[in-house]
Formats: structure tokens, C-alpha cells, sequence
């Protein structure tokens, strides 16, 4: 458990160097698709926090193999944690689904992806607003591993 939370606080300083340093000089679609998988690692790390905390307390036997069933079982255990599975559930559906460019070296670069008859654009803002709810979401996981030990 605390292996995984370490884990989490190492991926969100990287994400922090990406968004502030790496991303300000190179402004491109493949850097911040590199913002968003390192986003989705830290949730990863953090959710395995979150789980094997459960487990440990014994409120669960087990912790399930995919992504979204953890997702699921965590909604269970924890209500106030929607906003930030519904994040993470998108972060990954963003790394999957085609994309195409918009702007690239410029500040306004685009990430326009398609899922469906949904176009999602994600651009630098947008990826802030990412970037501090997960920082978010890695606060709400040390207070409740911390609050119930």
C-alpha cells in the first residue's frame, strides 16, 4: 500500500515537470500525450493504494484484474470518488482512441480525439484542469489512507 502511494507521488512530480517544463518549450501532441499517460499512472498507483488499504482493513477480498471493475469496486467503497474514476476512465479512453493534430508548436495545440460520434479536444488548459484534479485525487487517497489507519 504505501509502495503504491510512493509510486503515485513520484508519477505526479513527473507529471508536474512535464506540464511546467517539458510542455512550455515543446508544444506538442506527443508530450502531452505523454502528460496524460504519466496522469494515468499516478490514478493507477493510487488506486491501488486505495484498494490494497481495503484490502488490509479487510473490506474486500480481493483486488480485480482491470481497470474498470477497480473503478467499480471503488465507487462501492468509497461514493465521493466518482468524479475522479469518471477522469481516469476518459484519460484512458483518450490514449486509445485515434487523434488527430491541431496547432503543434504553437500555445493553442490541440489533441482532437474521436470516440464514437464524440470529438473530444484537449488542449493545454484542459490538461491543467487534468493535472490538478488528479493532484487532487492523490489528496483525497493520503487523507483516507492516512485518516483511517
Amino acid at each position: 500500500m504505501e509502495d503504491a502511494l510512493e509510486d503515485a507521488r513520484e508519477e505526479i512530480k513527473r507529471v508536474d515537470h512535464l506540464f511546467y517544463v517539458s510542455l512550455k518549450y515543446t508544444r506538442t501532441v506527443d508530450m502531452m500525450r505523454n502528460l496524460i499517460d504519466r496522469l494515468i499512472s499516478t490514478f493507477d498507483c493510487g488506486i491501488l493504494s486505495l484498494l490494497k488499504h481495503a484490502e488490509e482493513k479487510k473490506k474486500i477480498k480481493e483486488i480485480p484484474p482491470s481497470p474498470l471493475s477497480k473503478c467499480e469496486l471503488l465507487k462501492k467503497l468509497y461514493p465521493n470518488i466518482k468524479k475522479y474514476t469518471d477522469l481516469y476512465i476518459l484519460l484512458r479512453k483518450l490514449m486509445k482512441t485515434p487523434y488527430t493534430k491541431r496547432e503543434e508548436y504553437r500555445r493553442h495545440v490541440t489533441m482532437i480525439s474521436k470516440t464514437g460520434d464524440q470529438k473530444i479536444e484537449t488542449d493545454i488548459d484542459i490538461l491543467k484542469e487534468y493535472y490538478d484534479k488528479t493532484a487532487e485525487f492523490l489528496s483525497f487517497v493520503q487523507d483516507t489512507i492516512s485518516r483511517k489507519k
